[in-house]
């Protein structure tokens, strides 16, 4: 600056110089023209004038200048600050180092820098609000506030950025679920065969997404829509059920032949509502036919009925209380209670099919293990082969133990039932648990009769034997203890004749017998045991069977315990 000072201060001394030089040239021009002082005096004023006015002239514009540039600083300053308040940046602080000029400038450009941010922020906040405005107007919601006339800050562009992904992305799942809905819509109302009755299924099938408001309620509503559509299906499809159970019914019931039902079932891309209309047509025509054939239907229908009843373990009471079953007027009154009373049996069955499928699966072990009872009572049933009493029993015990299981299963399951009906469970007119004790009755007063009855034909069965004398003649070595014993208080007639046997050989051949030799002397107070004796008592066990083969296992070890002699050849140890 110093540098730039001193040509200026050269320049004035130049300035100064030269007007002095051509005021010296003026004064010489004037001394030679003889120019009178006054009139010098007057030329040199008028000199000083024109220099006077040319410095104040030039001063004056200086100053002006000065005055703008102070004014356009203040201007650009108050500027700046309202722009920077816009556009909520910080002030603008100047270098105070700086001249007039330079701060002027800085502020002008910087002016013109903060001018050129704002408009290009409204300009983005126009296309942002514009797009922001499409999507709250498809999604009926509301656009992301930015006070009119103001100046978006970096922070609200952001803001509206983020809120405009934020509802694209929500149309896009708007659209999907959209999509999804008139599509299951459109399926659902072209499976049932009908048009859109109503604006929302126009609008709903409609081609043209954007005529669609992708509002939450009309999403609800368009949900509600397909429910009630797809529960007006369901009852489609299933009155279509119900006539084709009962058209299929019917056909068992009248007999139709097999290409009478091809024909009919022969269905290919029918709607549902065309389809139930072939049915009910179907249905009709039958019912006519039905109508002709009372009597041989209402026969199919009884049989059925029966089925339900043993499915339903019905006694002859339950069966009787159902009057019309023993009616012999076929009329159409009779066909419709009989329709009715298999509706209700088929619903019960339906009811307590499980409670009903183990209750048959206990009748049907129940009969196997009464088979297997009677098999254990037989008296034949020790002379098996190949293990088939220890497979029958293994098989019982099996039987028994599932039985208990059963039983237990069922009645946890029929209190329940009970409790939430408020009423009996019955099996052939009984509560289960007293039927249960009745079979066990039953069975147990059976295995009684039928053990006195094989006694009483047993003793029915067996003759009377007298004694056989004995022939004259010697006897050698005959002993008290080779005569003929009583046994149990009967005479042993096996051994007389065995005696008398020997005694004739002795007598021919003059040989002793083998069994006289062999037979051991005792004293009268020795008790003799023969193998006939042990035959007979085992004769005498066995007359009374064991019921069971636990029974006969228990009978073995007891007379395991006891010394038993099984045949002749061991008494010789004796």
């Amino acid at each position: 600056m110093s540098r730039y000072t001193r040509k200026s201060e050269v320049l004035a001394s130049s300035v100064i110089s030269s007007t002095n030089q051509a005021l010296a040239t003026l004064m010489d021009i004037w001394d030679g023209l003889g120019i009178k002082e006054e009139m010098r005096l007057q030329r040199i004023e008028e000199v000083k004038k024109h220099i006077e006015e040319l410095f104040n002239r030039m001063i004056h514009e200086e100053r002006e200048m000065k005055d703008r540039i102070e004014k356009s600083i203040q201007f650009c300053r108050k500027q700046l600050k309202t722009l920077c308040h816009d556009l909520s940046i910080d002030e603008y602080k100047i270098d105070e180092n700086m001249t007039i000029l330079q701060i002027e400038r800085d502020l002008r450009v910087r002016l013109e820098l903060l001018a050129k941010q704002k408009n290009e922020r409204l300009e983005e906040l126009k296309i942002l609000q514009q797009k922001d405005q499409e999507l709250c107007s498809d999604l009926c919601v509301t656009p992301y506030y930015i006070p009119s006339g103001s100046i978006p800050s970096l922070v609200q562009l952001e803001e509206l950025k983020e809120h405009i992904k934020v509802q694209t992305e929500e149309k896009r799942k708007r659209l999907q679920v959209f999509s999804t809905l008139r599509a299951e819509i459109r399926q659902c109302l072209n499976e049932m065969g009908r048009q859109p009755e109503n604006s929302l299924e126009q609008d709903a099938i409609c081609e043209d997404e954007e005529a669609f408001f992708l509002t939450p309620e009309n999403i609800k509503a368009l949900t509600v829509l397909k429910a009630q559509l797809e529960l007006k299906k369901e009852a489609l499809l299933s009155t279509l059920k119900t006539v084709s159970e009962k058209v299929q019914s019917l056909w068992e019931l009248l007999q139709v032949t097999q290409e009478e039902r091809e024909a009919c079932q022969k269905i290919s891309g029918m709607s549902i509502f065309e389809e139930l209309r072939m049915w009910e047509s179907e249905l009709a025509r039958l019912d006519e036919l039905k109508m002709a054939n009372l009597k041989q239907v209402i026969l199919k229908i009884r049989e059925e009925l029966k089925d339900y009843w043993d499915k339903c373990f019905y006694s002859p009471e339950q069966r009787k209380e159902f009057g019309p079953y023993y009616c012999d007027e076929f009329t159409e009154d009779l066909l419709s209670q009989h329709d009715e009373e298999v509706v209700k049996m088929k619903l019960l069955y339906e009811k307590c099919k499980l409670i009903l499928d183990a209750v048959a699966k206990w009748e049907s072990s129940w009969t196997q293990f009464v088979v297997l009872e009677k098999k254990a009572c037989d008296p034949n049933r020790f002379s098996n082969r190949g293990g088939t009493l220890l497979k029958e029993e293994k098989e019982r015990a099996k039987l028994q133990k599932l039985l208990s299981k059963l039983e237990e299963e069922l009645k946890s399951r029929i209190d329940t039932w009970e409790a939430e009906q408020g009423r009996p469970f019955l099996i052939k007119g009984s509560k289960f648990m007293d039927y249960v004790a009745t079979q066990w009755e039953l069975l147990k007063h059976q295995k009684e009769r039928e053990k006195q009855d094989r006694a009483q034909k047993k003793e029915e069965t067996t003759p009377f034997k007298t004694p056989v004398k004995r022939p004259g003649g010697p006897c050698p070595q005959v002993t008290p203890s080779s005569k003929s014993r009583k046994l149990n208080g009967t005479t042993n007639s096996t051994m007389s004749r065995t005696n008398v046997t020997h005694s004739s050989a002795s007598l021919t051949t003059g040989k002793v017998p083998l069994a006289t030799i062999k037979t051991p002397l005792k004293t009268r107070d020795t008790l003799v045991r023969t193998p006939l004796q042990d035959n007979n008592k085992q004769t005498v066990a066995f007359s009374s069977q064991p019921g069971s083969y636990s029974e006969f296992k228990e009978e073995i070890s007891k007379k395991s315990s006891k010394e038993t002699i099984f045949n002749s050849t061991i008494n010789e140890n004796l």
